[in-house]
């Protein structure tokens, strides 16, 4: 089901974001279409119902002119926080892009984060907005294409995320792999970690920035749960016994992962953060103290 809702409010300000360099988020669509099980939208705390239910917000355009317009302090506008921005549906309804050409036209810098090769669409204004500061993230849990049409059904295969990587930092655009989340017991493994870094290298990323594990919440441990007796018998008991009812479920293997993710980093040189967004004024500031 696809419906229009009408939003309040489209940027919402981040209180502290030290992984992605976010001052705002940027919403334009409620529910997803990739399905992964292990989403955490799908915690009862966000109340969003049915994640395949897919609300677009039909007046976000002329609130975010409005939003964008008031705002005195410049800072990173983020897609990608409560749904993918270039899921199936974004095709149609083309609200990302006409989102970015407004933030282009304010120049604002932005932060996209995605698992769809639709962002290379956008490639123009993407380009445009670079002049301040354009990111893309692009997640990748795993090199195995077979395995993430199970855990990511609906989602781009990892093959053409690469080549969308690829693509990106050939066009000169600044990005990197959102390497998270890696599910214990299914794809925290040093192999694929390493196919991960060896082909985002081959494709000119600058940086990847992990999380050896998963969030479980109330609703999303319970969708999990039943994709997991589903489709990986045998692995919910060893959650269960692992982690009981705990929020972060880190890997148990989590210090060789990091160990070996590290090494390979280090091998390649590529970060393990990005750089953020700095406004000319700041640097200048910086530069010539008082």
């Amino acid at each position: 089901m696809i419906e229009p809702i009408l939003a309040k409010t489209i940027l919402s300000k981040v209180k502290e974001d030290r992984y992605f360099g976010l001052t705002y988020n940027l919403n334009l669509y409620r529910g997803c279409q990739h399905a992964c099980i292990y989403c955490d939208s799908r915690s009862s705390c966000y109340q969003l119902g049915e994640l395949s239910h897919i609300r677009f917000k039909s007046n976000a355009l002329e609130i975010l002119e409005k939003e964008i317009h008031s705002k005195r302090k410049k800072g990173t506008i983020g897609f990608g926080s409560m749904n993918d921005p270039y899921m199936p549906v974004e095709k149609h309804y083309e609200l990302t892009r006409k989102a970015l050409g407004i933030i282009a036209r304010y120049n604002f810098p932005v932060h996209i984060i995605t698992k769809s090769k639709l962002v290379m669409r956008d490639i123009d204004l993407l380009k445009k907005i670079s002049d301040v500061y354009a990111a893309v993230s692009i997640t990748i849990t795993t090199a195995d294409d077979n395995l993430a049409k199970i855990i990511e059904p609906n989602a781009p295969l990892p093959t053409e995320r690469f080549e969308a990587l690829k693509y990106l930092s050939d066009n000169g655009i600044y990005c990197g792999i959102t390497l998270m989340p890696l599910l214990p017991f299914i794809n925290d493994n040093e192999k694929n970690i390493v196919e991960i870094v060896v082909k985002a290298k081959q494709c000119g990323v600058k940086y990847i920035i992990p999380m050896l594990g998963l969030t479980l919440r109330d609703g999303s441990r319970a969708y999990f749960y039943k994709q997991l007796d589903l489709f990986f018998p045998g692995i919910k008991d060893m959650y269960i016994k692992t982690f009981e009812n705990r929020y972060s479920c880190q890997s148990t293997k989590a210090n060789i992962l990091y160990k070996a993710l590290y090494n390979q980093l280090k091998e390649y040189e590529i970060p393990d953060k990005m750089q953020f967004y700095e406004q000319k004024d700041d640097i200048q500031l910086k530069l010539f103290p008082i």
